[in-house]
């Protein structure tokens, strides 16, 4: 018999991840937004409607490239699905993720490391970000999107590890998903409630609490049996 994360569970985790995760990081990615903002024509940034569509689709790119990632990491992790690896796999995550959760409460700043992983892909395609600037249409703000995505991040890899447990490839993008998704509200919303956001992003109280609940979906990663959401795998 296997315990671990319903796989809704673990799509309602990954959103909250996202959705934290991005109120922490506005700084980061209110200036990737800037950058394509900026880039428009001054006819296009006058154009709410437009401008607004522009960054939508940027946000689209991002997010299918968090799915794609979510893909290849399900699949990478189809040979520890079962039994003890599986239960490794569950460790792992689950440190990864209680790690995060120190580094946004200010606990543990050497997290920060974590983001080496992904430096040396990142240097391979970001010039090919760059060579979509300035943006002039919604098909270049979706692929400036999906090169963006890769950018090396320490909370995407750790909702990359809570979607490594899925043990699923489709399960596993689908997580990405709705980390992803949970994004979105911070991520749009820059331009709306721009100085709301900021002063959230920089309170440390808010950033306590924020990791403490990091730390409660580790807990729930590693011990499956605290979560009300569970199912049973027989």
């Amino acid at each position: 018999m296997h315990l671990y994360l319903d796989f809704n569970a673990s799509y309602l985790a990954a959103f909250f991840i996202g959705l934290f995760s991005s109120l922490h990081c506005i700084g980061m990615c209110g200036s990737i937004i800037g950058t394509l903002t900026y880039s428009l024509s001054q006819e296009l940034r006058n154009n709410k409607r437009i401008l607004f569509s522009i960054v939508l689709s940027y946000n689209l790119g991002r997010i299918a490239s968090y799915a794609i990632a979510g893909a290849v990491v399900g699949f990478l992790s189809l040979p520890f699905t079962e039994g003890q690896a599986h239960r490794i796999l569950q460790l792992a995550s689950g440190a990864i993720m209680a790690s995060a959760g120190l580094y946004i409460g200010g606990w543990f700043p050497r997290f920060a490391y974590i983001e080496k992983i992904g430096s040396r892909f990142w240097k391979l395609i970001e010039p090919f970000g760059r060579r979509l600037i300035p943006v002039k249409t919604r098909t270049q703000a979706i692929l400036f999107g999906m090169v963006w995505g890769w950018l090396p991040c320490g909370l995407i890899y750790t909702a990359l590890a809570l979607a490594a447990t899925t043990g699923n490839v489709v399960h596993s993008s689908m997580t990405m998903l709705a980390f992803g998704l949970g994004t979105l509200p911070a991520v749009v919303g820059v331009g709306i409630m721009t100085s709301l956001l900021a002063r959230l992003s920089k309170a440390r109280r808010f950033k306590q609490v924020v990791g403490i609940l990091f730390i409660i979906f580790a807990l729930l990663a590693v011990f499956p049996w605290l979560n009300p959401m569970r199912v049973e795998h027989i």
